[in-house]
């Protein structure tokens, strides 16, 4: 059997092999769809597919939404070509348990798929054609924090970026620009309201896409392009609004293990793929089955009824505290901790690293002593009940095969978010954020991470990161078992405002975090010996 609309209708082989089918009719909702989108998402990739698709499929099967997804992506078309259009959108979603048993569900709700490229030009027009929908309620987004980035660690526009702002609307290539000039086409079909929600792990991410949205257009006013009523459009939140959100759900690279196991139930075409923008992605979707997602309740034209599929839906100030909660102290600090060393210290899978005795209180002091004590407690859920889960139950489940490399991932976009806040924190009431040990031992390993040589001397390959090819040359200008060689380099990466959102040096932690590099680069066995010194 196969994961198509016709291989569906064999729902007996589904069954016998303990995949739930959808309780709609998928190619009725695909054509509602194509005539009356309400919702559109940029980013089309796993997290995606099996959490925002699962969440649409919960509201479908319920009878609360008639219409699924539209999926716009701008930046990895292969994903479109090879997983979506061979699967008629389907999308095969595995949970994996802590206990090794799984559920496997097919989800309809993905309804169209296009490709939101100016040079393409039938998907090009669709998009204009969704957007000028004057029923269209929502866009959101999981495009990753680089996806929102315009300027380099310089401060100037990412080459990219500039191109888009001289071209104008009629040929963006960035996904801020594309969002731009869909802003636009709806603008001028009568402007209707719309709610553009970003759901990636970006402290205060609406606020970050509207600053770039509008960054857009106002270079675009400035050369022409547009108008000031435009502008004032976007400016409008009753309008246009850009709710905040906190997303978190580990979704992990497809496994060997999931595509194996489908394979002795019968279903064909299940390898995973690696795209040519380096996506791993494969017709399944597997993950862990804890999940939350929390958003500004603010949609000026509507919105499907998405706390009937467990979303909480609430205030800014509640978002706010609970993305602070995850993103600068639960969770993502506790990832980009331990993942670098995990790297340095061979493991390849996340969970293995939480049997590591010294990397065990590492993510028992950046989270219990260092994080939680600058958390307000967001209400709609415990704070300490949510590190509890992540500590003793999520990042040690073996059955969910997330890779150390994953998590290593863009870690450059995220380090400013999850440890400078706490760090600008403790420096805010103290006057000094020099009294912290966890977090500067975490910035180390990763700084010590970007030579991409472990701590017994052998080579790997760094993550994908829009800079790790400069931070790799940056920290190799001091050769390991130099650290006398260190004069400036680490100062240049650890004062870099673009990078941590201030300068460490001023909060007091610069200058620890510089300490510990010069220990990790002592020579082989360093790594291992400072974080024995400093966690015993």
């Amino acid at each position: 059997m196969k994961l198509s609309i016709k291989d569906l209708k064999n729902k007996k082989v589904w069954e016998e092999a303990g995949i739930g089918l959808p309780s709609y009719d998928v190619t009725a909702l695909q054509e509602r769809t194509k005539t009356s989108p309400r919702w559109v998402h940029f980013g089309i990739g796993n997290i995606f597919r099996i959490f925002l698709g699962g969440i649409a499929d919960r509201l479908i099967s319920q009878g609360l939404l008639d219409t699924g997804i539209v999926c716009a992506e701008t930046f990895d078309y292969d994903i479109a070509d090879k997983i979506y259009a061979p699967c008629d959108n389907l999308c095969l979603a595995v949970t994996l348990y802590e206990d090794g048993s799984m559920k496997k569900q097919v989800l309809g709700s993905l309804a169209e798929c296009v490709k939101a490229d100016s040079a393409d030009e039938e998907g090009w027009a669709r998009m204009k054609e969704i957007f000028r929908d004057p029923g269209l309620q929502m866009v959101s987004f999981t495009i990753t924090e680089k996806g929102y980035g315009l300027r380099g660690t310089d401060g100037n526009y990412l080459g990219y970026v500039r191109k888009d702002m001289e071209n104008g609307p009629s040929a963006p290539t960035g996904a801020m620009a594309v969002v731009a000039a869909m802003l636009l086409a709806r603008f001028q079909a009568g402007a209707a309201p719309l709610a553009l929600v970003s759901m990636d792990n970006c402290s205060h991410n609406g606020a970050l896409l509207r600053t770039s949205v509008l960054t857009v257009a106002e270079e675009w006013q400035k050369k022409g392009f547009v108008t000031g009523d435009f502008l004032s459009y976007i400016q409008d939140e009753e309008k246009v609004s850009f709710p905040w959100t906190m997303i978190d759900k580990i979704t992990p690279r497809p496994a060997d293990f999931v595509a194996e196991g489908l394979a002795k139930d019968g279903v064909e075409g299940m390898d995973i793929l690696v795209t040519s923008k380096n996506t791993y992605i494969a017709p399944f979707v597997n993950s862990e089955a804890p999940g939350y997602l929390v958003i500004e309740d603010r949609f000026p034209n509507g919105r499907p009824p998405l706390e009937k599929a467990g979303v909480y839906m609430t205030d800014r100030e509640t978002v706010n505290k609970s993305e602070r909660m995850k993103v600068t102290a639960c969770l993502n600090p506790i990832h980009t901790a331990l993942a670098p060393y995990g790297m340095l210290l061979g493991y390849e899978y996340f969970a293995d690293l939480m049997d590591d005795e010294e990397l065990k209180v590492l993510a028992h002091n950046v989270g219990y002593v260092e994080g939680l004590p600058r958390v307000v407690d967001p209400g709609i859920f415990s704070a300490r009940e949510f590190l509890d889960e992540v500590i003793e139950k999520r990042m040690p489940n073996k059955y969910l095969g997330d890779s150390t490399a994953r998590i290593c991932t863009d870690s450059s976009q995220g380090v400013g978010v999850r440890f400078g806040e706490t760090i600008r924190s403790y420096a805010a009431e103290f006057g000094t954020a020099d009294m912290l040990e966890a977090i500067p031992l975490a910035l180390a390993g990763w700084l010590r991470y970007f030579y991409a040589v472990d701590d017994e001397g052998n080579a790997f390959t760094l993550a994908p990161d829009p800079l790790a090819e400069e931070l790799h040359r940056i920290v190799t200008e001091v050769p390991l078992g130099s650290p006398v060689k260190l004069t400036d380099q680490v100062h240049r990466i650890l004062s870099n405002t673009e990078i941590f959102g201030s300068d460490l040096y001023e909060a007091g932690v610069g200058q620890k975090v510089e300490a510990l590099f010069r220990e990790e680069i002592a020579g082989p066995g360093a790594v291992r010996a400072t974080l024995k010194r400093h966690l015993a």
